[in-house]
């Protein structure tokens, strides 16, 4: 799969574009020559920080609202390749206020979509699932046919717009296709809050000397994503010859108990430390327990396999957050 030559020159639309995983997309997409927009409303506490793309110019930023459609529409019209990554992530956020995660996570959504539809039926859409969808899980690793649980909000209004998505490209013959993403971690990553994920708050915590807090006894497991992995897959699914409302789930080939990934975050630090803790009520009710991702579909049908360890990706998420560490705050 010739990426440099598909996405040389070509108009591409990067919705979340500032946020952690949408900006490091836009950066390899400007590197492969193309014509790189984003768009990101900057909404308080989520992972938007103009930071990330300070120095790499040629990249055009609008700050908006996907839903924004006075805005949204000329940069839908003009796009060849939307990567649609906007939206929140927090879990407890979406319980402490599911209106404001409906609206980024499914409303605007919606919106998107029906612009694409109305002003540029043939545009190619990759949305940014997530494995959360599934909830707990009955087997090791789930597949795209496993049941749909999700535990709380941020699931249902993700697996919302997982559906809008394929079920445009049945209905209205719209080309998209639907990633669900996995713990995905690198550089880029918002360190504010812990709301973000867990391993860059155990990064946070570990570089400033502090202790990590682990819940039950750790030996809960997961697969994670570092970010190079999960922008290639990106890049691999948006120049697939067809998109057809596809959905593929992103992993690892390895897991890791919650409490090893600290482990390891420490050693490569050099600082922090560990202390298992029980489980908070309100962190109970959300967590999915022992689970992983099946992502032979996605293999095969673009050849993509992760290739960054645990802890090469955790040595180079370290090391970029060494000197930065004060613009992620």
């Amino acid at each position: 799969m010739d990426l440099d030559s598909y996405y040389k020159d070509r108009r591409v639309l990067v919705t979340g574009g500032l946020g952690f995983l949408g900006s490091n997309l836009a950066i390899a997409l400007l590197a492969k020559g193309a014509r790189v927009t984003v768009i990101d409303a900057l909404t308080e506490a989520d992972g938007g920080n103009r930071t990330n793309l300070r120095g790499f110019e040629g990249i055009d930023i609008v700050v908006a609202d996907i839903a924004e459609v006075r805005v949204s529409r000329p940069l839908v019209e003009q796009a060849e390749v939307i990567f649609n990554l906007s939206g929140k992530v927090s879990h407890i956020d979406s319980v402490n206020d599911p209106l404001a995660d409906q609206h980024a996570n499914s409303t605007s959504q919606l919106v998107l979509l029906e612009e694409c539809r109305r002003h540029n039926p043939t545009v190619r859409v990759i949305y940014t699932s997530t494995r959360q969808i599934y909830g707990r899980s009955d087997t090791p690793r789930v597949t795209e046919e496993s049941p749909i649980r999700p535990i709380d909000p941020n699931g249902i209004s993700k697996f919302s717009a997982d559906a809008y998505h394929r079920m445009y490209a049945r209905d209205f013959a719209l080309p998209t296709a639907v990633l669900r993403l996995t713990n995905t971690f690198g550089p880029r990553q918002l360190l504010r809050h812990a709301r973000q994920g867990f391993i860059p708050w155990f990064i946070r915590l570990a570089l400033e000397g502090k202790e990590i807090t682990v819940f039950g006894d750790g030996e809960q497991t997961r697969d994670v994503t570092y970010s190079d992995d999960a922008v290639d897959a990106l890049l691999r699914v948006g120049a697939l010859a067809e998109l057809r409302g596809q959905a593929y789930n992103v992993g690892s080939f390895d897991v890791y108990s919650v409490r090893a990934i600290a482990e390891e975050i420490i050693r490569v630090t050099g600082r922090g430390s560990l202390r298992l803790v029980p489980f908070p009520e309100e962190k109970r009710r959300i967590d999915v327990g022992s689970v992983a991702c099946d992502f032979s579909a996605l293999r095969a049908a673009t050849g993509w396999v992760p290739t960054t360890s645990l802890k090469d990706g955790v040595e180079r998420t370290v090391e970029f957050y060494a000197q930065r560490l004060h613009e992620y705050l």
